[in-house]
């Protein structure tokens, strides 16, 4: 758990297929920034031939090129800041929302919403069930 302005807290950064099922999850300090661990998170998922949509904090020129490298497409929207703006697809973008529906049903679960585990290792445990559980709905 990382420590930040707000206190303890940790990010859940998931994988999710096209239907909005759980592939992999990830978890992180609060602090530290989405881009630094995309990477990681993506690098256990074959990537060859799909789509990846992410939010404009993945968009950095190391994510873009991993995806490409795995023969995959992005569909990250540039930061309103990026120096060399590139194109996104927002019709694909819109797709998106599967990911988004995801963490609302994981949230639905107390103990993901309200973070009372003290350890990682728990919280994450945790999710990986509560997950399960969503898979089985």
């Amino acid at each position: 758990m990382g420590l930040s302005r707000g206190g303890r807290n940790t990010k859940i950064h998931a994988v999710v297929d096209a239907l909005g099922n759980p592939v992999r999850l990830f978890l992180t300090p609060g602090n530290i920034h989405d881009c630094t661990v995309a990477i990681e998170v993506l690098s256990d998922v074959t990537l060859s031939g799909s789509m990846v949509l992410a939010d404009k904090a993945y968009g950095t020129q190391n994510i873009r090129t991993y995806i490409e490298s795995q023969n995959a497409t992005f569909c990250i929207p540039p930061k309103s800041n990026a120096a060399d703006p590139w194109a996104c697809d927002f019709h694909h973008y819109k797709e998106r929302h599967v990911v988004e529906c995801f963490f609302n049903k994981l949230k639905q679960f107390r103990g993901i919403a309200t973070r009372y585990d003290k350890l990682s290792r728990n919280f994450l445990s945790f999710a990986f069930l509560a997950s399960a559980m969503i898979l089985l709905k």
